[in-house]
């Protein structure tokens, strides 16, 4: 098979789809690997980097989009992209359909075989390919708050971990998931005070056992979410149900009842964002304030740490990028993981959650997938 990976073009994404090592294994396999000039500059890996590990370079995306078979990609593909895709072609990435009617319609039209990074499963229940982005970006989203919460950049003017003598700040991180775990251990380490809210038991006393007593966990209600984002100085939307929008548990008028100048994250952003009052937002203007709350909704929050970001996507993405590449459709037929990651072939959706957020009839993979 032919594999291409271009240049990524979203607003400050330097990851890269596939690193130099990555392509090694592709060619190992026996793939060709064709990548676009400069594809890897964000990571530090020049053309030279790719040539030594096997691929070619090609001078242009379109190139990409009509010479390969499969095309990898970190992020989901923009207009210009979705637009070349063509029918048979397969598609390896983060979609994030359920808040993008605009990109669906474009991958269906296209007649593109789409596998969605985020919602491939694992025999544990797990995302694992959703699962090192999540670990960047729950512990960035600290870094990130701690900045916002600044005076200069709209905050409150209040240090996370506090000093001696004056109390750190509050940090409720609402989901106990990858993303709150990640950024509970980040705010933890730092001093400040901690409340992780989560709706699984199980998951609450893993989380109690896993911080010993350093952090609070609290079952979530609409009273216990209103204690405790009303007394935070930070709060971190880490609430994911996969291939779904998220849904929106902090309103515009719970706004008012916050500290003025507090800081919201909302890390399920790329799922339409779990607060009301959240819109996608980029790193080169990663703020924006509604009712006095500093609101940081960056839709590619990993894009900020391409070198970490892009290693532990490939670490994560490899093992089933090679199973498509080697067996093609038949690869997505003879594994239930892969086919939870169909979100879209041949012009119809294939992920249930995707189509019962943007009103399309989903179609069972099996049911679609014509295999010989």
């Amino acid at each position: 098979m032919r594999v291409g990976c271009p240049k990524e073009i979203k607003n400050h994404e330097y990851r890269v789809g596939l690193t130099p090592g990555a392509v090694r294994e592709y060619v190992a396999h026996g793939h060709e690997v064709i990548v676009e000039t400069g594809a890897g500059t964000g990571i530090g890996a020049d053309d030279g980097a790719y040539q030594a590990a096997g691929a070619k370079i090609v001078a242009t995306a379109a190139e990409i989009f009509q010479r390969a078979d499969m095309v990898v990609k970190v992020k989901e593909p923009q207009p210009s992209e979705w637009a070349q895709l063509r029918e048979g072609q397969l598609l390896y990435t983060y979609l994030h359909l359920a808040p993008d009617p605009e990109q669906t319609k474009g991958l269906v039209e296209s007649g593109v075989t789409a596998v969605a990074y985020e919602t491939v499963t694992d025999d544990h229940g797990g995302l694992p390919l959703l699962a090192p982005m999540s670990e960047v970006a729950g512990r960035l989203a600290i870094q990130a708050g701690a900045t916002a919460l600044q005076k200069a950049n709209g905050g409150r003017g209040i240090l996370l971990g506090g000093v001696p003598g004056v109390l750190p700040a509050r940090v409720a991180i609402i989901g106990g998931g990858v993303v709150g775990l990640n950024a509970a251990k980040m705010a933890a380490g730092l001093g400040a005070e901690v409340t992780i809210l989560d709706r699984s038991l199980p998951r609450l006393r893993q989380l109690d056992d896993i911080f010993n007593g350093r952090v609070r966990t609290r079952f979530s209600t609409i009273e216990a979410l209103e204690d405790e984002v009303f007394t935070a100085d930070l709060v971190i939307g880490a609430v994911l149900i996969p291939g779904a929008a998220a849904p929106k548990l902090v309103t515009r008028e719970m706004l008012s009842g916050m500290k003025r100048g507090a800081v919201i994250v909302d890390v399920a952003i790329d799922q339409g964002g779990c607060f009301e009052t959240s819109h996608a937002t980029t790193h080169s203007e990663p703020t924006y304030e509604v009712d006095g709350i500093v609101h940081y909704c960056v839709a590619n929050m990993p894009g900020a740490v391409p070198i970490t970001s892009a290693h532990a996507l490939n670490n994560a993405t490899l093992q089933h990028g090679l199973k498509l590449a080697d067996r093609g459709l038949k690869a997505i037929a003879e594994d239930k993981h892969l086919r939870a990651g169909l979100n879209v072939h041949a012009g119809r959706i294939t992920n249930r959650a995707v189509a019962e957020a943007l009103g399309y009839e989903a179609a069972e993979p099996q049911a679609v997938l014509k295999v010989a």
